[in-house]
């Protein structure tokens, strides 16, 4: 069995210190062959950077997820391009945009296809993210032993709607971007692990790891304001993954938060 580890959107600098200090010991307690992180609120909210998103990676995770603030930073620019390996941007943008939407990664031998989309309910209308995992699951056909999928999208219908089409062919599939954990996680009847949202890994004492005094001036008063990232208490949130390999089955998955 493997043991993969899915990590919500991490938020802020401060958030990178504490992986630091705590995941590689995660690691070695729960016997993770596996990290990925959607990095893309690291610098600031609103994108990363490419050198947050060196340090992220060298906190132990091994793969890089993004959004809809992918190209924020344009210093990620080329760091996507050279990197495809380790971060990948949302498959759905065009073709044109920098870096790749998937990889193909080793884990303790096995071949990893790890794929990135972002949703198109409230958000903005890239290609149908449904019409892009397909064409990657048959573009990498006998390429892979099992599949990962990163679902960033507003909707949690839209998310529960991905995975229920996918469910069986991609071993795990989780939302990210609305930085609340969700309490479905499940294995699907087709045996895939599923959770629609891991929930972010920030500030505790926040609104969606921005400071409160200005999304309250945002929301009760509409105008403009300049969030920024919240001090305080931070927690990393997430998922954990049991599959197996052999199969491409899920047989468990646990939420997680340390």
């Amino acid at each position: 069995m493997l043991h993969i580890l899915a990590l919500g959107d991490i938020v802020g600098t401060k958030t990178i210190d504490v992986l630091r200090q705590k995941l590689w010991q995660k690691r070695t307690e729960w016997k993770v062959d596996f990290v990925v992180a959607n990095g893309e609120n690291a610098t600031d909210i609103h994108g990363v950077n490419a050198r947050d998103a060196r340090a992220i990676l060298d906190c132990g995770v091994d793969l890089i997820t993004l959004g809809n603030h992918t190209y924020t930073m344009r210093d990620l620019y080329p760091f996507l391009d050279n990197n495809p390996d380790v971060i990948i941007r949302p498959a759905n943008y065009p073709p044109s945009a920098p870096g790749c939407g998937y990889t193909v990664r080793d884990v303790c031998g096995w071949r990893a296809l790890c794929i990135n989309v972002n949703g198109t309910t409230f958000m903005e209308p890239l290609d149908s993210p449904f019409e892009a995992v397909e064409k990657i699951l048959c573009r990498e056909a006998g390429k892979y032993d099992f599949a990962l999928l990163d679902v960033h999208a507003e909707a949690t219908s839209e998310k529960l709607a991905i995975a229920h089409a996918f469910d069986g062919r991609i071993s795990i599939m989780f939302g990210t971007h609305t930085h609340v954990p969700t309490a479905d996680e499940r294995v699907l009847p087709g045996g895939s692990g599923y959770v629609t949202d891991l929930g972010m890994s920030g500030p505790v004492h926040s609104i969606l790891g921005a400071k409160a005094e200005a999304v309250l001036t945002k929301m009760r008063y509409h105008m403009p304001a300049h969030f920024t990232v919240a001090e305080g208490e931070i927690a990393i949130c997430g998922a954990l993954f049991c599959v197996d390999p052999s199969t491409g089955k899920c047989v468990k998955v646990e939420r997680v938060k340390f």
